[in-house]
């Protein structure tokens, strides 16, 4: 469905509500107006009549129709076409909920089709019309201000996912015997899902700052160049999360190694001192008539005290080696 439509004109929001043939007409006049129309998840005879007026490109229409692209930019003869991807963390359950936003942009138009319930963008509209000067250079203007807004979004969801690893760091070294696996599992998973997002983002991007396309105004390419440099770290924090959580996940893989020798040498230590009594009350367990012992009245003390004392020289022994 369409959300908005306005028209923009010396930098200001024309009065009043603004049909989608109005809208076009704004754009046929020549007077220096353009239009932004923003839709939610719009379906193909939506679509249809907004394509067929900005001569929108098929291929670019079924991408915004459908979803599920990865970043991209991409020309259509004058008409950037260009894909973001949205995120937000939550932290009870450890995932990220993603959305896509695809936005046409030409020289008097500028469209934008958003899928998701994230990243509303009418905070967007209310920000950028408090920035006439902004709006004089044209549709580029919102194009900045919506890509800066997705990636300003990325900020909470990767300090969410930080706060997780440290958890996650917490748990595998300390002395409670737990295996973080899955969750680390779970965790690189969500990354890899930022990963997406923000690494192929980054080449588009780098040829909006270096003012390759003349829709958008040289002016706003050092405000591209900040959200640029916001989109490098952002990304930057992400392959460091991959690593930590590699180096996580082998610290984790080592930890259960060595509780796992630990438990061996215990069980066989106490296998060791258990088997010097089994193998005595073996012995005198035979019930033979000829041993040299059954008639010895001190035989059965005697046979006690041997026990204990091989028992308590052995557990010392496996006490001061670090088997028990």
């Amino acid at each position: 469905m369409i959300v908005d439509c306005a028209v923009y004109e010396d930098g200001r929001r024309r009065a009043g509500g603004v049909e989608l043939d109005d809208a076009y007409d704004a754009c046929r006049a020549e007077t220096g107006a353009w239009v932004w129309i923003g839709l939610y998840e719009p379906g193909e005879d939506e679509f249809d009549s907004v394509a067929r007026e900005f001569e929108l490109h098929e291929l670019a229409v079924e991408d915004a129709i459908k979803a599920h692209q990865r970043p991209k930019l991409e020309m259509y003869g004058d008409t950037i076409f260009l894909v973001l991807k949205t995120a937000r963390y939550w932290d009870e359950t450890e995932s990220i909920q993603s959305g896509q936003i695809m936005l046409f942009v030409g020289r008097s138009f500028i469209i934008s089709v958003r899928h998701g319930a994230i990243s509303d963008l009418h905070p967007v509209r209310l920000e950028i019309e408090k920035r006439p000067d902004l709006l004089g250079c044209g549709p580029g203007a919102v194009l900045h201000g919506i890509v800066d807004r997705v990636v300003d979004d990325y900020a909470p969801v990767l300090a969410g996912i930080e706060d997780d690893i440290e958890e996650l760091e917490d748990e595998i070294f300390s002395p409670a015997r737990t295996n973080p696996t899955e969750r680390i599992y779970k965790l690189k998973r969500e990354v890899l899902e930022m990963h997406r997002a923000t690494a192929p983002l980054i080449g588009p991007l780098d040829e909006l700052t270096r003012g390759r396309f003349e829709i958008v105004h040289e002016d706003l390419r050092d405000y591209f160049r900040d959200v640029s440099d916001h989109a490098l770290r952002a990304n930057e924090i992400v392959e460091g999360h991959r690593d930590l959580l590699n180096g996580i996940l082998e610290a984790n893989l080592a930890q259960v190694s060595v509780r796992q020798n630990d438990d061996m040498r215990k069980i066989t230590a106490w296998a060791a001192i258990a088997a010097i009594p089994t193998v005595i009350g073996a012995i005198y367990g035979m019930n033979f008539r000829h041993m040299p012992e059954l008639g010895w009245t001190l035989g059965y003390p005697a046979a006690i005290l041997v026990m204990l004392a091989i028992c308590v020289a052995l557990y010392r022994y496996f006490k001061n080696v670090g088997w028990l």
